[in-house]
């Protein structure tokens, strides 16, 4: 297909056509509108003049006769502005006027008509058109009164001829200035769709111009730059949750199927198998809760948990937490105080939230539980309302976290060396994450001197105040 063959197929060069021949249309009609509306009020004066002049006649005639009529027709048949004029008898010999060559039997009906005439003092010239009204007389006399009307059809020329070419000029300087814009706004989504080829040959790098003018292409631009933004982001962490799995899961695996093929190397009674059995069986549920965890948090990032959302208590969901975990924090020698201001009105998923909630009460009670036998620690957990915002901290006494390695623990199977030692996969923190995100709320680690400080900042549903308001 050529360059133009391109353009013109463009919906830009199609809606730049269709815009054209509707102003085209438009114009035209003002045209004619204006070439008709001028030659009317131009039929409409000579109108005027001649009835002026045809009730001026009749007096002339009521008062003197067919002498007076034919003496001031004489007179006024000569001068510049004197219109047309001819009085005839019965039978149709001219008595006085200046008009000569009329057609056969014009002065046989009275009224309006419009002929073409040769004035009698310029016989040489070409004939002219002219508005005449026919008035018989008593005595059957004839009486003819026009006047010219060739100024209307220049009038006409003058005002539509211009405004022809105009128009002319304005379609092709149009279809020039459209192919010139078409041809600047194909080259910019030529652009868009090369970047788009390339995008889906694997290179997620390409981004779309933007070429700094705000418009509508600058703002579909931002638009999708954004997405393959999130795009790249999640393939990313697709490809860095499949190489955590297979290098992560590899050893529990690993461990599950030695355990097993020892069993069947070295198990000599019951109890040795039914013992075999219950390990492969306790290490098969910790895959399963680490792939269970995997599911939740793709489903928490895709965002397929929204539509489950309803409106509940925030504070009641950390209170049932707080209490089922209270016994397990107090077993770990830690004093867990609760603080909630409630109501705490949220829209959400209750069921993911406490999920959230339970693994940093776990990673808490995990992490700082002492060492020395009899030593008591504080771990605190309040709810309340902060303006327009839900504020759920958790706060614990334990070794914390290194500020460098804050961003890290968010991420899916990362674990500090200090928690090496300690059973898990790194799944609980990414947990909270995705649900935090997918509840529109924001999620900060902060130092607690000592201890790890866990703040997590929800918006507040504000439905029932805003009608009682």
């Amino acid at each position: 297909m050529t360059a133009l063959g391109k353009l013109i197929r463009t919906t830009a060069f199609k809606l730049l056509a269709a815009y054209l021949i509707i102003f085209a249309l438009f114009a035209g009609s003002v045209i004619a509108y204006l070439g008709w509306h001028t030659q009317r009020l131009v039929t409409r004066q000579a109108v005027e003049a001649i009835e002026n002049d045809t009730r001026f006649m009749q007096a002339q005639f009521e008062r003197g006769g067919i002498n007076r009529l034919v003496s001031l027709v004489n007179r006024r048949a000569g001068a510049p502005d004197a219109g047309l004029l001819l009085v005839t008898s019965f039978n149709g010999d001219p008595l006085a006027g200046n008009m000569m060559n009329l057609p056969l039997n014009f002065l046989d009906k009275q009224g309006w008509r419009e002929i073409d005439y040769v004035r009698t003092d310029d016989s040489a010239a070409p004939p002219s058109r002219a508005l005449v009204h026919v008035v018989f007389l008593p005595g059957e006399y004839r009486l003819l009164i026009g006047r010219d009307v060739v100024e209307r059809e220049e009038l006409r020329q003058i005002i539509i001829g211009p405004a022809v070419w105009g128009l002319a000029l304005l379609v092709v300087l149009g279809m020039a200035g459209g192919l010139f814009i078409t041809r600047r706004v194909l080259k910019r989504i030529d652009q868009m769709t090369a970047i788009s080829d390339g995008i889906m040959a694997g290179d997620l790098s390409g981004r779309l111009a933007v070429s700094g003018t705000g418009d509508e292409f600058d703002r579909l631009a931002l638009s999708l730059n954004a997405m393959l933004d999130r795009i790249e982001a999640l393939m990313a962490g697709l490809k860095q949750v499949s190489d955590n799995i297979a290098h992560d899961l590899k050893t529990p695996l690993t461990r599950l199927r030695n355990r097993a093929e020892d069993a069947l190397r070295t198990a000599a009674s019951d109890d040795e198998w039914r013992l075999a059995t219950e390990r492969t069986i306790e290490e098969s549920d910790g895959l399963i809760r680490t792939f269970d965890a995997l599911l939740m948090i793709a489903r928490a990032e895709a965002g397929q948990a929204s539509a489950k959302m309803l409106r509940f208590d925030l504070a009641e969901t950390v209170a049932g937490v707080a209490e089922l975990y209270e016994p397990v924090a107090d077993e770990s020698g830690l004093e867990l105080k609760v603080d909630i201001a409630g109501p705490l009105p949220m829209h959400g998923v209750r069921e993911l939230f406490g999920q959230a909630l339970a693994n940093l009460l776990d990673n808490a009670i995990k992490y700082s539980a002492p060492e020395t036998p009899g030593e008591r620690r504080e771990l605190d957990l309040s709810a309340s309302r902060v303006g327009d915002r839900l504020r759920l901290v958790v706060a614990d006494r334990g070794p914390g976290i290194a500020e460098a390695d804050r961003p890290r623990v968010l991420e899916r199977f990362v674990r500090l060396e200090a928690s090496r030692t300690r059973p898990g996969f790194g799944l609980g923190l990414s947990l909270v994450a995705a649900v935090v995100r997918l509840h529109g709320g924001t999620l900060s680690l902060e130092g607690n001197d000592p201890g790890l400080r866990v703040v997590i900042d929800l918006p507040l549903d504000l439905s029932d105040e805003a009608e009682a308001a």
